[in-house]
């Protein structure tokens, strides 16, 4: 008989609750290892959580070493993360209330292939050599990459299948993995090369319909963040490269975001700085004046053959504005790209290349082939175009450039569409509303977690999304609406951290509560306290791990389990636990028998 007839012959006549390991020919050189409990109940002696194991680097964000070291994520390469299971619960968590919210929106859920092609991107006219792609190489170059957003594939599934107007409206969604070439990741899952992404696309026949549904969108989005109980900022946005002319963008309020949003204190104004406006000084519209400190920020065209001064006033907020510096090469003050109104300046001048914010000039004049442009500054200055802007508050000077005898080929103090005075300098608390004219707005760094935009029919003509109608062919009209998923990880722990360690909202928590107590408390006990809650607490778990009870209380605190339940010192005698509920301030001493009721209340405020 061979081993394994052997073998197959000792497992049916022999019970594996009773096989010792030396039946099974197996030693153990080792004591008190890991024990695994499987009787149904949350453990975190079998959970996989290795907590305040790692730290990040000094020049990490605060919240992200706090996810590491709470054994939420780790770090795989540079911008690439692995999420652990206490990551993967909130994750899931966060994915269970999207699809809620897209259920409710009768919205159907797919999963497209993260790979796309070069040449549906030339379609739509979005590719670019530049791109922040994620390419892959294979033996037929067939110019595959990693997808990081899928208007084109899904664009073109769907004017594939798609035949009348009866089939609209349509609503797709997916939740998936998407990619960028990102030049610098930081701050863990804020700026990553690879994350979690919820799209929803939209297919309407005509515009007013698409219009509705955008609105539905928009309110399901709100509905999902007030599950969140985090408080929020949606604000009129920019659609850039992703097309189309509406757009919403949804926001945690943060000093570490990466965004500026300004908000009126008098009405609902509340916009995205690149989409914000202020309302000028009218008095210095009327009047002008030279300001004593001008500062000029040097720009160059994208064929690299004009050369753009923009001039503007030094403001005195420092946070801003931060301390002149003078240029070696030019007698007037050096300006800083960061100081500007950048959309509009493109909106003047959509050649403007802004990817370029220093050494403009450098640029420009080694397009003519000049060896010591440097010197060359102060003496010729003739070749080349170059073109002046200038803001409201500052009166035009020709020639423009006191260190050069040149005057400007074109000086522009209007909007080229709307006429109007130029405000080219970026807005900034205090100045005034556009909307009611009479409010000041409040500049708040934030993080975006969501945008919707309204594309109309930008993706539909070139990839030939068309549908038959009574009057005939038509393409037809979409919307897409991201909800960065793994971003609203590391948002809500920026949000929400604190000095003792992470919070999270009871919708998405790993666990709602945790139940622990001291060495001199029988696990039955604590078994009892956890079976009792399982009726009012839908996520609740058991730290049975053979700790210090202070260790447990410190770890809990950085997990951040909104509600933690402990049998201490009262327990014995009285049947009394201590509740703690950090990011309410709660900390109270309750008998056994109200303890259910008072966590479900303290879990409705979370």
């Amino acid at each position: 008989m061979s081993h394994h007839s052997a073998f197959r012959l000792l497992l049916r006549n022999t019970s594996l609750r009773s096989l010792k390991p030396s039946q099974s020919g197996i030693t153990f050189q080792y004591q008190n290892v890991r024990t695994l409990h499987i009787d149904g109940r949350n453990r975190l002696s079998t959970f996989w959580a290795p907590t305040q194991g790692t730290a990040g680097s000094g020049s990490e964000d605060d919240s992200h070493t706090l996810l590491l070291r709470s054994g939420f994520l780790r770090q795989a390469h540079s911008g690439v993360f692995h999420l652990l299971p206490l990551g993967q619960r909130v994750q899931n968590k966060l994915e269970r209330l999207i699809d809620k919210h897209m259920t409710g929106l009768g919205a159907s859920k797919v999963s497209l292939s993260s790979i796309t092609t070069r040449d549906l991107w030339l379609k739509s006219g979005r590719y670019s050599a530049n791109s922040e792609f994620l390419r892959v190489r294979d033996r037929k170059e067939s110019g595959f990459f990693l997808s990081p957003t899928h208007e084109e594939e899904i664009t073109t599934l769907v004017g594939r299948i798609l035949s009348s107007y009866k089939d609209l409206p349509l609503r797709l969604y997916q939740i998936s993995r998407k990619y960028r070439d990102e030049k610098r990741p930081r701050e863990g899952l804020l700026r990553a090369k690879e994350f979690l992404m919820k799209d929803l696309y939209t297919f309407d026949s005509e515009h007013e319909a698409a219009l509705s549904t955008y609105r539905d969108v928009c309110n399901a989005y709100v509905s999902i963040l007030d599950e969140l109980k985090i408080p929020y900022l949606v604000a009129e946005a920019e659609s850039g490269d992703m097309g189309g002319k509406l757009s919403h963008e949804y926001h945690f309020s943060s000093l570490k975001g990466e965004d500026n949003v300004c908000v009126c204190n008098s009405c609902n104004y509340v916009a995205n700085e690149e989409k914000g406006q202020k309302s000028l000084d009218q008095q210095r519209v009327r009047d002008g004046s030279n300001s004593p400190n001008e500062l000029i920020w040097e720009g160059i065209t994208t064929d690299r053959r004009t050369l753009v001064e923009v001039h503007y006033p030094h403001q005195l907020n420092q946070e801003l504005f931060p301390t002149i510096q003078r240029d070696p090469l030019s007698k007037g003050d050096l300006g800083k790209a960061q100081d500007l109104n950048i959309r509009l300046l493109k909106e003047i001048l959509p050649e403007l290349d802004t990817s370029i914010e220093t050494g403009a000039f450098g640029l420009w004049a080694s397009q003519f082939k000049k060896v010591a442009w440097q010197q060359q500054r102060a003496t010729d200055v003739s070749f080349g175009d170059r073109i002046a802007i200038y803001d409201y508050r500052l009166l035009p000077v020709l020639p423009f450039n006191p260190s050069g005898p040149s005057p400007a080929d074109q000086i522009i103090t209007t909007h080229p569409t709307t006429n109007s005075p130029l405000d080219l300098t970026r807005i900034r608390t205090g100045d005034l509303c556009p909307r009611c004219l009479t409010g000041t707005l409040t500049v708040h760094k934030a993080i975006e977690v969501g945008h919707t935009f309204h594309l109309g029919t930008r993706y539909s003509v070139p990839l030939k999304c068309v549908v038959e109608t009574p009057t005939g062919p038509t393409p037809v009209h979409m919307g897409c609406h991201g909800i960065g998923v793994s971003r609203l990880i590391g948002a809500i722990a920026a949000v929400l951290a604190d000095g003792k360690g992470l919070n999270w909202p009871r919708v998405v928590a790993p666990f709602e509560a945790v139940v622990f107590s001291g060495r001199d408390i029988k696990d039955k006990d604590t078994e009892s306290v956890y079976d009792g809650l399982l009726g009012t607490v839908a996520d609740v778990v058991l730290d049975d791990r053979k700790k210090e009870l202070g260790w447990k209380l410190i770890d809990a605190d950085l997990v951040g389990y909104p509600v933690i339940v402990l049998l201490g010192r009262r327990w014995k005698e009285e049947k009394i636990v201590e509740l703690q509920c950090r990011r309410l301030g709660v900390k109270e001493d309750i008998v056994i028998s109200e303890l259910a009721g008072r966590i479900r209340d303290l879990l409705e405020q979370l």
